[in-house]
């Protein structure tokens, strides 16, 4: 029983939102198929951080959802910034139970236990494009980080973290996030969103006392990252 990561799928099988437009995504989906199935047993964890589905709604998800019921072993998903189709957990546990989607399960303000470990996270938050900081998201992201934590060392779980920004990128510090990482003493924190030349500034490797891993599809080669 191995515990898995992978991010950022970016499916589109019940919408016309191709990924293989870009560099290095050309037939993403057979590959991605190809390297879990030989890597992930029915036995196995895989945690998700976001970017799960292009779909609009839960119908439009669907599709992508279905395939990754599909797949071996049991799989964690959290949001990322274009999971349009996210909604409460209420009507997202609904909609997994009502389509027999029993491997998959979300992430959202708790955490999940592996063996002596909570498997926790929350979305996060980044600035962009040179946009300001939106304090109130901030705040409610690092709220609901702490939340998941908090959960996790309650039934005590060492935690782990899957985030789907980067709390540090390049020279960008989130401190709303790393402050309540370093609150917990956390050590390992996985996280996706980079993509193409970007990844160059992504921060792989110790910082601060935790070690940080970009997980995301491209980055990894489509191939899901063994973490225990």
């Amino acid at each position: 029983m191995s515990l898995f990561t992978i991010s950022d799928p970016h499916l589109s099988l019940g919408c016309n939102k191709p990924m293989d437009i870009f560099r290095g995504w050309d037939n993403y989906v057979g590959r991605l198929e190809e390297n879990w199935r030989r890597l992930v047993s029915d036995d196995d964890t895989v945690v998700m951080p976001g970017d799960i589905s292009w779909g609009m709604s839960l119908k439009e998800s669907y599709e992508d959802l279905k395939f990754i019921h599909s797949l071996p072993g049991k799989k964690i998903i959290s949001k990322g910034n274009h999971d349009y189709w996210w909604t409460t957990m209420k009507k997202m546990n609904d909609f997994i139970a009502g389509n027999g989607f029993s491997t998959i399960s979300i992430l959202h303000n708790n955490h999940y236990r592996y063996e002596r470990y909570g498997i926790c996270g929350s979305r996060g938050w980044i600035a962009e494009n040179g946009e300001p900081d939106d304090a109130k998201v901030l705040a409610r992201e690092a709220a609901r980080l702490e939340t998941s934590i908090c959960s996790a060392e309650g039934e005590g779980l060492e935690p782990i973290v899957f985030l789907h920004y980067p709390p540090i990128y390049a020279a960008t510090y989130n401190y709303s996030i790393l402050d309540v990482l370093h609150r917990h003493d956390i050590k390992n924190v996985y996280y996706g969103h980079i993509h193409g030349s970007s990844q160059s500034y992504a921060i792989c490797g110790e910082r601060d006392g935790i070690m940080f891993r970009l997980v995301s599809c491209d980055y990894v080669h489509f191939e899901p990252v063994k973490i225990l």
